[in-house]
């Protein structure tokens, strides 16, 4: 599993100019999925969006996660994380999941935030949505399980 991960100020999905999910401070996290994952490897990828330490101490330093600022989480599937753009200028989608494989390992990752204390948000799967969010910093990494 893979997960864009980006500091916000606020972050919402809209789904047919509805407004499906939004955050205030705090992560909005693009998920991705391929073939061989599995709930362990989203219960793994809960736990480091929770655990990342992204946000700034009195320091100034990148030393808090979400626990200890009291931030939360929007969760937004993203199979394109696995498109390959190796060779020629159309990206190749082999490797993401398909959705029925998909959805339920999203869903457990949302699930186990939730576990782990987050308030998470999310998008709809299998829709075009909509994401408008403020990166703050800006901050971006992406986390591999």
């Amino acid at each position: 599993m893979r997960a864009l991960v980006q500091r916000v100020a606020r972050a919402r999905v809209l789904v047919d100019d509805e407004e499906v999910g939004a955050v205030g401070r705090g992560l909005c996290a693009f998920v991705g999925v391929t073939h061989d994952d599995d709930p362990p490897c989203a219960r793994r990828l809960a736990q480091k969006i929770w655990h990342l330490r992204v946000f700034e101490d009195d320091a100034g330093a990148m030393n808090l996660a979400l626990p200890d600022v009291g931030g939360a989480v929007l969760v937004v599937s993203q199979f394109t994380l696995y498109g390959s753009t190796e060779r020629g200028r159309r990206p190749s989608w082999i490797a993401a999941a398909r959705p029925e494989q998909a959805e339920p390992l999203v869903d457990a990752v949302v699930v186990a935030l939730r576990d782990l204390g987050a308030t998470v948000a999310t998008g709809r799967f299998r829709t075009h949505m909509q994401v408008e969010l403020v990166n703050d910093g800006p901050t971006t990494l992406l986390l591999e399980v």
